[in-house]
């Protein structure tokens, strides 16, 4: 048996909205009905799609073991 593991960009709006709770908690839920347990949350600069500059977000880890 391995380990699989997944990383999911939650990113603030670029016009300046905060990333909800209830976002975060709907990923996490819908990983977790995957099989997919949370390993890590971690801040970070996440490059926007538009424009040269990064956005304040978060980088989630999930792991399952693989068969």
């Amino acid at each position: 048996m391995g380990y699989a593991y997944k990383v999911v960009e939650l990113r603030e709006k670029l016009m300046g909205g905060k990333l909800s709770g209830e976002k975060l908690e709907r990923v996490l839920n819908e990983h977790a009905a995957g099989g997919w347990q949370l390993r890590a949350i971690t801040a970070a600069d996440i490059k926007g799609r538009v424009g040269p500059g990064s956005v304040e977000g978060l980088l989630v880890t999930f792991e399952r073991q693989t068969p």
